[in-house]
């Protein structure tokens, strides 16, 4: 426990170190009045582009921290409603469909109102729904402001990834992809922690009031730094494919948290809602393919390295978030640790990636992401298939924070590569579109994952300990010490089975990561920074 709290300190050092010299920059009156002039340089991140990553990063991190900390207070939050938590619950997925229902307008909105503009917006938006959850007297007011917060930000990580890969160029696309890969380590290290604070010590209220201070000073640094862009409102909104894919989106997510919240795919309500969803995004596919301006651009898929990098990606997220919801289960529910605990002991992962991101984004400019992500690949296999032998109802916890911490290794070689792999060859006006269209691969890859984890667990649990499929979880709640002994052994082969249906979606993420370019994307870049691919 003491080396996940130091590890812990040693990353925020890092952060405060990175924001310090990056404040610096604003006294620099070159990097406000053009931060990205250097961007199509091929060498090292100027100070005019870590400026704006700092901004970026910001504001990535409210969204993303903001999942994993309210997760952890959800039966506090049940307590202080009086509410059940089949209500309660929808303060986290309610804000997972309002994600899923807006990214798909971030193409059109970034082109119609700029990406300056709709970043701030986006965040205005999210800080005023933290203040109202904040200040929230009910169940159904903190439920419809968790919304107005989603609203907000699921536009922030797609307009910000559009402006810093822009700021930087094509040639650093993997060095600001690893920038952007900062909140995404943070989420899951920090937020069970800093959630498991704030709730236990200080007030529920207070993990939204905590997104207020960061959000102004992300609207500060934005409009200090970022660059004015110009906005470019010749294409009008696809209105029939977003009729289609938002609604399609938010039934597929609501029917995947339904049935892992029942453990039960085969409700009336969970089927419905699928298969209704499921219906819509394919219905929009096919739209997407014949309009003459889609929502988004799936024709994008027709270039070799965009679609062997969604294929990894829907592959590795589905199985890696599958497999980040199994362990700190394993430790509340095998070991009986509290959230804090478990937040801290998952602390060695985002270590791991710490060190390997930043090289990871240098070697896929120097060689391209198709080497650099088998070889996270095979690490992050390794470390997972390693959970189906270690997860021992007492296995040493410095054991499985070395498994945590090479899988962290792995990682840092994999996720942002394969991001920069799908956008390294796209023209400047290209970008808006593909990040938009990955982030929703990525919110939908995800819920699918976490989803099929939590079904597939309870139902091993459920065959373990001779209960029903449906009460398979919430059979081990509670359970007092003496019977906790006995049934540890079961639970923890159990989670060990679980794992490897994980293996099998990372084993197959290897088929379409062989497919992701091995070479320096071979591009010149433009006075505007716009880069021309060289067939």
């Amino acid at each position: 426990m003491l080396q996940a709290k130091a590890a812990l300190k040693c990353l925020f050092r890092r952060i405060i170190t990175i924001g310090k010299d990056t404040l610096s920059t604003l006294s620099s009156p070159e990097v406000a009045d053009d931060p990205q002039k250097a961007s199509g340089s091929a060498g090292g991140l100027d100070r005019g582009v870590l400026a704006v990553a700092m901004v970026v990063v910001l504001g990535a991190i409210m969204s993303i921290l903001d999942v994993t900390v309210v997760n952890v207070a959800i039966n506090r939050l049940a307590g202080e409603f009086k509410a059940p938590l089949s209500t309660i619950q929808w303060v986290a997925t309610g804000y997972t469909l309002a994600l899923a229902t807006v990214i798909p307008v971030t193409g059109w909105a970034s082109a119609r109102f700029g990406t300056k503009r709709l970043y701030m917006i986006s965040i205005a938006l999210f800080v005023c729904g933290s203040a109202m959850a904040g200040l929230a007297w009910s169940a159904e007011s903190l439920i419809a402001f968790r919304v107005l917060q989603g609203l907000g930000g699921g536009m922030i990580m797609p307009a910000g990834m559009t402006i810093l890969t822009q700021a930087a160029g094509p040639k650093r696309v993997g060095q600001v992809m690893s920038v952007v890969g900062i909140p995404m380590l943070l989420g899951p290290i920090c937020g069970p922690i800093l959630g498991g604070y704030l709730v236990d010590d200080v007030s529920w209220r207070w993990i939204f009031f905590i997104n207020l201070p960061i959000g102004l000073l992300a609207l500060f640094l934005s409009a200090r730094i970022l660059k004015r862009d110009t906005p470019q409102p010749g294409e009008r909104l696809d209105l029939v494919g977003l009729l289609l894919l938002s609604p399609g989106l938010a039934a597929l997510i609501y029917g995947l948290a339904k049935g892992a919240q029942k453990s039960d795919f085969s409700t009336p309500e969970v089927l419905i809602t699928t298969i209704a969803g499921a219906i819509l995004v394919v219905l929009f596919v096919f739209r997407a393919l014949s309009a003459e301006n889609p929502l988004i651009d799936l024709r994008l898929l027709k270039r070799r390295s965009v679609a062997a990098a969604s294929g990894t990606m829907v592959l590795f997220m589905c199985a890696f978030m599958g497999a980040m919801l199994l362990l700190p289960l394993y430790y509340q529910l095998v070991r009986q640790e509290s959230a804090l605990a478990s937040g801290l002991l998952l602390a060695p992962q985002g270590i791991g990636a710490m060190f390997t991101m930043p090289v990871g984004g240098k070697l896929t400019d120097r060689i391209g992401p198709g080497r650099v992500v088998l070889m996270g690949l095979v690490v992050v296999v390794g470390s997972v298939a390693g959970f189906t032998a270690l997860l021992q109802a007492d296995t040493s916890y410095w054991l499985l924070g070395a498994v945590l911490f090479v899988m962290g290794l792995g990682l840092g070689l994999t996720m942002m590569p394969v991001m920069a792999a799908a956008i390294q060859t796209l023209s400047h006006d290209e970008v808006p579109r593909a990040s938009t269209m990955l982030n929703i691969i990525q919110q939908v890859s995800a819920s699918v994952g976490t989803a099929l984890m939590s079904v597939l667990l309870a139902n091993n649990l459920a065959h373990k300990l001779g209960t029903s499929s449906g009460g398979g979880l919430s059979a081990t709640q509670h359970v007092p010490p003496q019977i906790m002994q006995k049934i540890a052994v079961p639970m923890a082969q159990s989670f060990q089975n679980t794992y490897w249906y994980a293996v099998a979606l990372l084993a197959l993420a290897f088929i379409p990561a062989l497919l992701l370019p091995r070479h320096r994307p071979d591009v010149m870049t433009s006075p505007t920074d716009t880069p021309i691919v060289m067939h």
